[in-house]
């Protein structure tokens, strides 16, 4: 596992930056007729989910300390 420390600007960009790709995403996914890309897709559909709920999670216990 890798772990490095993020700036409260820094984390707020990143999770900016993928909540705009993942609605490109979705698009790109329902516009893709190739179900090999579909499911590439779709899976990194999930890690960029994955990687946002960490980063939120992250914020979110920032907030309660």
């Amino acid at each position: 596992m890798i772990q490095f420390m993020l700036t409260d600007e820094e984390r707020e960009l990143l999770i900016e930056i993928l909540e705009n790709d993942k609605s490109d995403l979705r698009m790109e996914i329902a516009n893709t007729d190739r179900l090999e890309y579909r499911t590439m897709l779709k899976n990194r559909e999930v890690l960029m989910k994955s990687i946002l709920q960490k980063l939120e999670q992250t914020t979110v216990e920032k907030s309660a300390a």
